[in-house]
């Protein structure tokens, strides 16, 4: 089969400046090279197109086939060549194969170059410039975050400690993982557990483990912040005299004295004595009194709460809309 004209292969006319030719070739290269293009005839053609590029880039190869075609390049010349054995790119300046192939080994080509050896890519000879040094395939990424949540026991929540979870992997298999829970944790929290997520992909490091954190309900404490709260019940009597009671805390207890005349609702507050936070704020304590009355009484304990009731005011007769009922 005859050979092709060398400005024919590249797309050019005969007065093709030396840009010109550089530029048709990168074109020409990177369409053929059968590491991109995988037609049955790319490598045939990429071998052509460096044949022609290795003749008109060299101005004394050029000038010789102008004057006399394929027949003035002898048998020294590019058929018998490096130009011919696979497409060699030992006379190819940097710029140009940056150019044609400088995505690729930054990852960012389709698929990258496959099968590269030692010696090359995909059974290509690219001379000086084989790529070592440069990064072949995709960069490492990081693995995604996995996200979860868990259910925190109010004391660990307010105090702090460690909490075990147990999950399980892409492929079925399960883990279990200490999490430390800082003291003070707000419901609604995030808590953050290094390499415990999705794995990282081209050696790339795992993701991170994130962990919303719901705070479990206490039998009698309850929280707004950092404080604590605690609903006390007290009798008719105690609101009515005042009384001392003795109250629990996270941790021991503490003496609350209830003013008389209290009314239910009423928040009596012990400073300091709430949740300590891990950067060391603390809340105050808050017990929430409730007035309740009594549901079965003796004919003795009703006798004494009938004359009480003679002896006590009326405390609605102070109210606006007093006046207007019972006339």
């Amino acid at each position: 089969m005859s050979k092709r004209d060398y400005y024919e292969v590249l797309g050019i006319s005969k007065g093709a400046s030396p840009d010109e030719i550089r530029s048709a070739h990168r074109k020409m290269a990177r369409k053929y090279h059968p590491d991109i293009n995988k037609e049955s005839d790319a490598s045939e053609r990429f071998s052509e197109v460096q044949e022609a590029y290795d003749v008109l880039s060299d101005e004394e190869k050029r000038s010789r086939y102008d004057r006399f075609g394929h027949a003035g390049m002898g048998a020294s010349g590019p058929a018998g060549g490096p130009s011919s054995a696979g497409g060699s790119w030992s006379d190819v300046d940097p710029e140009t194969f940056d150019s044609i192939f400088g995505d690729f080994f930054r990852g960012g080509g389709q698929g990258g170059f496959q099968g590269a050896g030692q010696g090359g890519f995909g059974g290509h000879d690219f001379g000086g410039f084989s790529g070592r040094g440069r990064q072949a395939g995709p960069r490492p990424r990081k693995g995604a975050d996995l996200e979860h949540e868990i259910t925190v026991p109010f004391m660990t929540a307010a105090l702090g400690g460690v909490e075990t979870i147990r999950l399980a992997d892409a492929d079925g298999t399960v883990q279990s993982i200490e999490v430390k829970v800082p003291a003070g944790i707000a419901s609604g929290s995030t808590l953050r557990v290094r390499g415990k997520g999705h794995p990282g992909a081209a050696g790339g490091d795992p993701g991170d483990l994130r962990l919303k954190v719901r705070i479990a309900a206490h039998p009698w404490f309850r929280r707004d912040g950092l404080d604590l709260l605690l609903d006390v019940p007290i009798s008719i009597a105690e609101a009515a005299v005042g009384a001392s009671v003795e109250l629990p805390l996270l941790k021991g207890s503490v003496a609350v004295r209830v003013p008389a005349g209290t009314s239910s609702g009423a928040k009596l507050r012990v400073g300091g004595k709430g949740i300590e936070d891990a950067k060391g704020a603390q809340g105050d304590f808050f017990a929430v009194i409730s007035i309740t009355a009594p549901s079965d009484l003796s004919d003795e304990g009703r006798q004494a709460v009938d004359a009480l009731h003679d002896l006590l005011p009326d405390p609605r007769a102070s109210l606006p809309w007093a006046g207007s009922v019972g006339s």
